[in-house]
């Protein structure tokens, strides 16, 4: 059922991340107007700036219980440079802002990391400093799901003066359940690959090499039996790479371990016109986490140029996770109106950022998608 209130946690981070968490805070301010929704946002201090002032940890005493207590979770960015220049990191070697991000993964079971990539009429493609059409609407719409709780961010491994070992974790239960969820997204989506419509989930694997790409596979195929409605499909890493650009239009959706899919979703961003139109969606069966993937940018911090259209767009997502998961069609609503907003704006041309070749600032930017959601939840 819906809820009187819905309680959000805010993670604004660092850099450009507290930025654009400024502009998702007033966003969900607009929704709460639009649709009669309550929203308590608590807001929580993290990252690299964080331990830098504090000394020991990255984020406060009792972050992880105020996560999970948690409706849902918005995270900026986190990452920032030390006074030597260098990025900061805490004593047992992890990047200073390791808990709100890859220990809430770990911590709140947020096993599949859900990046939808899709491109928008109107996007223009800045390649070789020249902005032009190069991808369209028809060619790209894809989901790339990783795993998001182990693989080579397992946090296993060792360092010495002359060697370090990062342990690559791949297990049957975890590769399951989010292989599962792939075949899951799917068959829920609308339309299967842009190319010939095709309901079709591709694991993406180097299993001529690496065993654990082999037990991945396998299970794979064992989980495939289950949805005969959809096609199966195995793509070699590195021959994906190059694919996802050449023939976008085959993807429907791709699943893959944690840093295959780490790599490739920054790749596939191209797609849809950079970093600053990426949304990840860090799920879970009962907790949910959303971001943009462009980083916290440090030498864009304070200079008003950053993208706040991934920052929007993954409010959104949180908007319609919620209405899903509570009933709540206000909030499902709230979802397609900011979708429709960002299009809208991307159509049209105006206001944009200068990485999607316009000249304007984020809070211009940020200003006119608010104003389109509230048109929109008004009428």
């Amino acid at each position: 059922m819906s809820k009187a209130t819905y309680d959000l946690v805010l993670l604004p981070g660092d850099g450009i991340g507290a930025e654009v968490m400024a502009e998702a805070r007033a966003l969900v301010d607009v929704v709460a107007q639009g649709t009669g929704a309550a929203f308590h946002m608590d807001e929580i201090a993290c990252g690299g700036k964080f331990f830098l002032e504090h000394g020991s940890r990255d984020w406060p005493d009792g972050s992880e219980e105020r996560c999970r207590a948690a409706d849902a979770i918005l995270l900026g960015a986190v990452g920032w440079n030390g006074p030597d220049g260098a990025p900061v990191h805490m004593a047992d070697g992890k990047m200073a802002g390791w808990s709100p991000v890859i220990g809430n993964r770990m911590k709140l079971d947020l096993y599949a990391n859900i990046r939808p990539v899709k491109c928008l009429p109107g996007t223009r493609h800045g390649l070789s400093g020249k902005f032009r059409e190069v991808w369209t609407p028809e060619t790209v719409d894809m989901v790339i799901i990783r795993e998001n709780t182990e693989g080579l961010y397992s946090g296993i491994g060792e360092r010495t003066a002359d060697r370090a070992t990062d342990l690559r974790v791949i297990t049957r239960t975890a590769s399951e359940r989010v292989i599962k969820k792939a075949f899951e997204v799917s068959r829920q989506r609308d339309k299967g690959a842009p190319g010939d419509g095709k309901k079709r989930v591709t694991t993406i694997v180097k299993h001529n090499v690496l065993s654990g790409c082999r037990l991945f596979l396998d299970v794979f195929r064992e989980v495939a039996k289950d949805f005969p409605d959809i096609e199966p499909d195995v793509a070699i890493v590195d021959s994906f790479a190059m694919f996802v650009l050449t023939q976008p239009e085959r993807y429907d959706v791709c699943v893959t371990t944690n840093m295959f899919g780490d790599i490739l979703t920054d790749l596939a961003s191209v797609l849809q016109g950079g970093m600053g139109m990426a949304v990840g969606c860090n799920v879970g069966d009962h907790h949910a986490m959303f971001e943009p993937i462009h980083g916290s940018a440090p030498p864009l911090a304070g200079k008003d140029r950053a993208n706040p259209m991934a920052m929007l767009l993954a409010t959104g997502e949180a908007m319609s996770w919620l209405g899903n998961r509570f009933g709540d069609e206000r909030l499902t609503r709230a979802h397609d109106a900011i979708d429709a907003a960002v299009s809208t704006i991307v159509a049209r041309g105006e206001p944009l950022t200068t990485d999607m070749g316009g000249t304007a600032g984020r809070s211009v930017v940020a200003q006119a998608i608010r104003d389109e959601v509230q048109r929109r939840l008004a009428s």
